[in-house]
């Protein structure tokens, strides 16, 4: 597993060095696991802490890992080494999945607004062909969930753990129409 570590100061993924630009391209790439799970490195950070002969780095990172058919989570990992915080949050993320109802097309069954900290985030399902329109922690979220057409807006903080924690809710705040039927003990047409 090649994970890549940006430390040029362009400011976003595609740059490659200083100053050349915010780009479009995706510093951690999605991989294919073995068990047909996606994994996605959301996000890699880098903590020193100065001891008495310098500085000692460690680093988390959070990793969002899906199925593509319906199931979701997302995990946290610390260690003094990036492949294995990786690998901690990767565990962390399949221990603890979420499953998301969704429809035929794939998209989403109604509107949903997630929340987690100062970070709020509306789903909105989408008809197909549309893709899938978000930022990339959203986006993370929701190609490991399988949901191909879907429109994203975020609110509040661009802090991509709080974002895909606030994905996470609004995605478990779903509901099929089979689902409230049952609940409220009536049809819906």
């Amino acid at each position: 597993m090649a994970i890549r570590l940006s430390t040029g100061g362009g400011g976003g993924g595609g740059g490659g060095g200083r100053g050349r630009g915010r780009g479009r391209g995706r510093s951690e790439p999605k991989e294919e696991r073995k068990s047909g799970e996606v994994e996605h490195v959301v996000k890699i950070k880098r903590c020193a802490a100065v001891v008495k002969g310098g500085r000692r780095f460690s680093f988390a990172a959070m990793v969002v890992v899906g199925d593509a058919k319906g199931k979701v989570g997302w995990g946290y990992g610390k260690a003094n080494e990036v492949p294995p915080s990786v690998e901690k949050a990767t565990k962390q993320a399949s221990r603890e999945q979420i499953s998301v109802p969704l429809e035929g097309d794939g998209t989403i069954p109604h509107s949903v607004q997630g929340r987690f900290g100062a970070a709020k985030v509306l789903l909105v399902p989408a008809g197909p062909g549309t893709g899938v329109i978000a930022g990339a922690a959203v986006r993370a979220v929701c190609e490991a969930a399988g949901i191909h057409n879907i429109l994203t807006k975020s609110f509040g903080t661009n802090n991509p753990v709080t974002l895909v924690k606030a994905t996470i809710d609004a995605l478990s705040k779903l509901r099929t129409k089979e689902t409230v039927e049952r609940l409220r003990g009536v049809t819906l047409s």
